[in-house]
């Protein structure tokens, strides 16, 4: 386990006390969460650019006019 000083401003800090509070969390537990979900937010971004950048809009439609003709399903329809 890594340790960091992390210099926060005190209004920041005072609201995340104040959310680690209601969610009945330590602080610790609160900014690795905090960390954990921007880091995972960030990997799935680079996922995603990564996945367009080897996609091939050819292929795409040719896979799209192979694809059915039906009306969606019931819950599915646009409004």
């Amino acid at each position: 386990m890594a340790n960091y000083a992390l210099r926060v401003p005190e209004s920041l800090f005072a609201y995340a006390r104040k959310v680690a509070e209601e969610e009945q969390v330590s602080m610790n537990q609160f900014f690795v969460t905090a960390i954990a979900e921007k880091v995972s937010a960030l990997k799935t971004e680079a996922y995603f650019r990564e996945r367009q950048a080897r996609g091939e809009l050819a292929a795409f439609d040719d896979w799209l006019a192979t694809s059915p003709d039906a009306a969606p399903e019931p819950g599915d329809e646009l409004p």
